[in-house]
């Protein structure tokens, strides 16, 4: 069974080859140059450009790639499960399903489950690996999708970024919004609604901000303690670590993931960003 991942998941490079999940490479465009997410630039080569004043667009993976691994994919006649990000954000979703349906009027067994996970970033990146825990445990493909669905509908994200700018000039949030979280060094929290990204509070300062972000930790999650927990940051790890180090004195969940925000997802937030993921139902035990 193949597992199929946007690089939008945030997940390590390594990780994929470790885990045999297909990475599916969203595209970062940069002076009229494009680039494979993961493949040809690190997060880190992104947030030096954004910071020499460049605007990195972003793209979704071609007709032509899905194309090309759904037949691959069909031919094999293995079954497979493709988690996308969410199809808020990006129009990835939207054209695997294309692509697979022209696929099947040719191989009319192929048997391709296509999930929206309506999640972000790591949030996402947790979703895959129940995906691949779940195969690991010997679970068939209607198990994997039932319950990694269940898991991406109850993904929390809780999030704050250094200028809202960044996320004005790209769509995700209105100029007004924008404008004033600029002012008085006040720091939106947002979070993921139904797949999209949603301002829902302000605070000045990040202190107050991680403060409420344990809060809401605390009264969204659901046991947080039996939980694998994943944190990021755009180029800031100072800040990650400090909020791992207040999780685990508050929760002590099972563990922490930190992790850096990759190109995609960082060309529109920006540097300066932090977030954190969690359940807020846990499923049933296997």
């Amino acid at each position: 069974m193949k597992i199929f991942a946007d690089s939008a998941c945030d997940l390590p490079h390594a990780y994929f080859g470790e885990n045999d999940v297909q990475l599916v490479p969203l595209n970062v465009l940069i002076d009229q140059q494009t680039y494979q997410d993961v493949v040809d630039i690190s997060p880190i080569e992104l947030y030096q450009e954004i910071r020499n004043g460049k605007q990195p667009k972003t793209s979704q993976a071609s007709p032509e790639f899905f194309m090309k691994e759904w037949t691959q994919l069909a031919e094999s006649g293995e079954e497979g499960i493709y988690i996308a990000f969410s199809s808020e954000l990006s129009g990835t979703y939207n054209t695997a399903v294309m692509i697979r349906d022209q696929v099947k009027e040719t191989h009319p067994n192929f048997n391709l489950i296509i999930v929206d996970s309506k999640c972000a970033s790591l949030g996402y990146g947790l979703v895959v690996k129940e995906a691949v825990r779940l195969r690991q445990a010997g679970a068939d493909l209607e198990t994997i999708e039932r319950k990694v669905r269940f898991t991406a509908e109850h993904m929390e994200h809780l999030f704050t970024v250094e200028d809202l700018d960044y996320m004005a000039r790209g769509g995700r949030v209105s100029k007004a919004s924008a404008f004033i979280g600029g002012l008085l060094n006040i720091k939106p929290l947002l979070h993921v609604e139904e797949g999209k990204l949603v301002p829902i509070e302000k605070h000045r300062g990040r202190k107050k901000v991680i403060k409420r972000m344990l809060d809401l930790m605390e009264e969204r999650g659901d046991q947080i303690s039996e939980q694998h927990i994943a944190i990021n940051h755009s180029d800031d790890e100072a800040i990650a670590l400090e909020l791992k180090k207040q999780v685990e004195e508050r929760f002590n969940p099972k563990s922490i993931d930190v992790q850096m925000i990759g190109s995609v997802v960082g060309a529109h937030v920006g540097p300066g960003t932090f977030s954190i993921y969690f359940l807020n139902q846990l499923p049933e035990k296997d």
